[in-house]
């Protein structure tokens, strides 16, 4: 992991799990969802990536723990870069992990400056991408082969997915879930139940 603003992964991370068959099913035990809305959630698990194995401090004095390696981690349907400060350079080891796996993964997902994390791998140049849009200018001027749009919210280019702040990542990843997922989440839940969607 990197040191990245904790909304940029908790809110893209909060809506994929609120999506999960797991959450899903106790939710329908609960009866506040319906047993095919259950069954139709997504299968997912998620790792969180470190250099090592010890504490990563993000914004707001949160510390996580990963709980795996770049060298540990097993097999990676997605990956999502959170952003951290806009000068930051990624340790060699993940510069190589991503650009490993960006041969495997379905999609690589980038919220905020994380979008600066994956063009320093050189995986963004020549497409099209955004960043948090105060930072465009130093996006253009460090990382010019990448085609960086100041008109969207987020930008989908192949298996690129780059959103250009935390709210609109969020966005972003209700945007992606909805086909992915056979119903229509805010209406699938049962009109009784409260819920804070």
């Amino acid at each position: 992991m990197v040191p990245y603003q904790t909304l940029d992964v908790a809110g893209p991370v909060d809506i994929l799990s609120s999506c999960s068959r797991p959450y899903l099913e106790v939710m329908e035990r609960d009866g506040q969802v319906s047993k095919v809305t259950a069954a139709a959630g997504l299968d997912i698990e998620f790792y969180y990536v470190g250099s090592e194995m010890k504490p990563v401090q993000h914004t707001g004095n949160l510390q996580a723990l990963p709980t795996t390696t770049c060298d540990a981690c097993p097999p990676l349907d997605y990956l999502l870069i959170g952003g951290p400060s806009p000068g930051y350079q990624l340790l060699e080891c993940f510069e190589s992990f991503i650009r490993r796996r960006s041969q495997e993964v379905k999609a690589i997902f980038t919220t905020c400056t994380g979008a600066l994390l994956l063009a320093q791998t050189g995986l963004l140049d020549g497409r099209n991408a955004t960043v948090n849009h105060v930072l465009l200018p130093q996006a253009r001027a460090l990382y010019p082969k990448v085609n960086w749009n100041d008109s969207q919210q987020w930008v989908t280019d192949g298996c690129f997915w780059t959103a250009s702040g935390a709210c609109a990542g969020m966005d972003m990843f209700a945007h992606w879930r909805h086909p992915r997922t056979a119903f229509d989440y805010p209406n699938s839940v049962k009109p009784e139940a409260s819920l804070l969607l």
